[in-house]
């Protein structure tokens, strides 16, 4: 086991761990989480051996061998497969001890360590390591003929990847993870769980994804306040007990504070009168003793939303026979080709949509997502746009385009140059980049906040088509969490690809799948996605992809075409029919049930917001002379979330009635 006995760590001046007692049980899967700094990167480090505890012990035992996925990659020569297989570092042991001892002459006693040896690669399973290492990079994206190819050759994302092949290769008894997720597509992160849930030693996983620390974990440890606190289960179990914690808490205090109130009373009714004077003291004397009990804070809350489009073209834009890709350019910049990515597209946007991206990591997905933004040309075909299109487009190159020299203040007033500066701090501000955050340089800005600043600037313009690609990367639970309580309020239309799938339950309504080149509609959810990759990819038999048998119609489409009637059926054949019209039912509820869900959400916001307002009003002192601008500024608010609330009462009252329709 792993037991941590009054462990202090500093980080410079800053104390990240103060006396912290936990103790982590062999074969337990653990998910450790807290905010950004909290120390969760430098807790590995002490695990690793690479920091010491400035007080207390970390005991685990000697014999285990620790793995870790390696933050830097040489630009090496060797082939992909032979570095992942690097990982497992006895076997390549033994085979440099082989390859040694079969270097020199031929002796009895070399001949015995030679045998010996054979029979230690046997038991360290070498005849089957070359089938291993190709399974882990084909379950983590990498094709057959990638393998064969040069690591010198892979970008950064595909190199960590290999990175992450290397840990899961090592024949390991505790397994230490850090974000293994940020450079995964939504395919390998399912696979990845599949692994993981099969790994038989110590796990433990930092990770801002909820619902791959579901899939996998079964203890959280939950760094807050310089302390470590171990809950059972998973990361939706934390929450429930986390929140049940707070609530016994605040019980807790009030109850306190009432006690501390009654006492105080006593004694200062009491002390100068003789007959109560030991009474009294004794009271004192408890009050002395009574621990002050602190707040069991939650997450410093951080929310923001989007604001309304200010005008939505409808169809937003059309894709005719479009063929996305690139256009091949030799050392001189004239055109030598094109290759072809997605072929064939026949698209359009209508407002409202909320379209999830699925498919494999290079199938096509961003390929799409910039021909859309207009990063990129259509090789082919006719794209047209509908007047008054306002595209906001967040994508990892957004972030790197950012002036790492310049403020978050610069960066914003170069998209609004005629607003007043206190308006750009206001609206910064509600994006926690407050006081002299705002006008420092971002080039110290950790990724999730320069991140969230690149968001910041896509809110301001209010778009009414968000394209999203990957939002989530280097985002923490908190910024994640506000990121998805936003989409989900978003008046516009949505086409996100994201590996997050909290946020793609939580923001989307139908799928589309880019897989062979082509792009087509998925028939089902993201637990349907689920069985058809774990048929498919993790090779546990075939499993026909579910896409929507229509493709007359323009994408997307989300319902399978009905069938003609015929004047006479069977009993199997009516059983056929019956169960694909429930299908069509079920299908065409899903996104009226998820409007009905964002529409019940938005107007429970919208009461508490009135509530707010109407018990401001019901101040005498509002209506004084010196409140006369607040007092208009309430009425004009009070006039606004009324209005809004009707009309969405009145579009709530809409869909129960498709609903009803549907029903009957």
């Amino acid at each position: 086991m792993i037991r941590f006995q009054q462990v202090s760590l500093m980080r410079g001046v800053k104390p990240l761990l103060e006396s912290v007692d936990v103790t982590l049980n062999p074969g337990d899967k653990i998910g450790l989480i807290g905010a950004n700094g909290a120390g969760k990167s430098s807790l590995f480090g002490l695990l690793r051996g690479e920091l010491h505890a400035d007080q207390g012990e970390i005991d685990y035992p000697a014999k285990w061998r620790v793995a870790y996925v390696a933050q830097e990659t040489p630009a090496l020569d060797r082939a992909a497969l032979d570095y992942a297989i690097d990982g497992d570092i006895t076997l390549r042991k033994l085979e440099a001890e082989l390859a040694a001892l079969e270097a020199q002459p031929e002796t009895t006693e070399n001949g015995i360590a030679i045998g010996n040896l054979y029979g230690a690669l046997a038991d360290a399973d070498a005849y089957t390591v070359n089938s291993r290492g190709e399974q882990l990079l084909l379950g983590l994206g990498f094709t057959l003929d990638q393998m064969q190819q040069p690591v010198a050759s892979f970008s950064g994302g595909w190199r960590m990847r290999l990175n992450l092949a290397q840990a899961l290769m090592c024949q390991s008894d505790l397994l230490l993870l850090d974000e293994p997720t940020n450079h995964l597509d939504l395919d390998a992160i399912i696979w990845l769980e599949d692994w993981l849930k099969r790994y038989a030693g110590t796990l433990l996983i930092i990770s801002h994804d909820r619902d791959f620390l579901d899939e996998v974990v079964n203890v959280i440890v939950h760094i807050d306040e310089r302390k470590l606190k171990r809950y059972s289960g998973n990361y939706s179990g934390f929450e429930r007990q986390r929140a049940a914690q707070m609530i016994l808490a605040q019980g807790a205090m009030e109850k306190q504070n009432r006690q501390r109130a009654h006492l105080e009373s006593f004694v200062n009714r009491f002390k100068a009168q003789a007959s109560k004077a030991r009474q009294a003291q004794s009271r004192m004397k408890a009050l002395e003793k009574m621990a002050e009990l602190a707040p069991l804070r939650a997450a410093a809350e951080f929310s923001f939303e989007f604001r309304e489009p200010l005008n939505a073209p409808n169809p937003l834009l059309v894709m005719e026979e479009v063929n996305a890709g690139y256009q091949l350019k030799d050392e001189h910049g004239d055109q030598i080709g094109e290759k072809i990515i997605v072929n064939n597209i026949n698209f359009s946007l209508q407002i409202g949509q909320r379209i999830g991206l699925l498919g494999v990591n290079g199938a096509g997905k961003s390929t799409l997502i910039k021909t859309i933004a207009g990063d990129i040309n259509p090789v082919t075909g006719t794209f047209t746009t509908g007047k008054g299109l306002t595209i906001g487009y967040f994508a990892q190159h957004q972030v790197e385009m950012l002036r790492h020299d310049e403020s978050p203040l610069w960066h914003l007033a170069k998209i609004a140059p005629t607003v007043r500066e206190q308006e750009l701090r206001n609206f910064l501000g509600s994006f926690n980049f407050p006081g002299q955050m705002v006008t420092a340089s971002i080039a110290p800005f950790s990724g999730g906040e320069k991140a969230r600043l690149a968001l910041a600037l896509i809110v301001w313009q209010r778009p009414n088509l968000l394209l999203l690609d990957e939002p989530t990367n280097h985002l923490d639970l908190e910024t994640r969490e506000a990121l998805t309580d936003a989409l989900a309020q978003f008046e516009g239309t949505l086409v996100v690809v994201s590996h997050d799938r909290h946020l793609l339950r939580a923001t989307t309504d139908q799928f589309i799948i880019v897989a062979d080149g082509k792009l087509q509609p998925f028939d089902g959810d993201l637990d349907d996605y689920k069985d058809w990759l774990v048929q498919t990819k993790l090779g546990k038999g075939t499993h026909v992809l579910p896409v929507a048998k229509d493709k007359s119609v323009d994408l997307p489409v989300a319902s399978p075409v009905a069938l003609a009637a015929t004047p006479t059926v069977d009993r199997r054949d009516q059983k056929k029919l019956d169960a694909e019209q429930r299908q069509r039912t079920t299908t065409l509820r899903k996104p009226i049930d998820a409007r009905i869900k964002r529409l019940e959400e938005q107007i429970a916001k919208r009461n508490v917001q009135k509530a707010e307002i109407d018990a401001q009003l019901a101040e005498p002192g509002v209506y004084d002379n010196a409140n006369k601008a607040k007092l208009k500024t309430l009425l004009t608010d009070q006039a606004y979330y009324t209005k809004d609330l009707a009309q969405l009462e009145g579009e709530w009252l809409e869909q129960q009635e498709e609903l009803e329709k549907l029903a009957a």
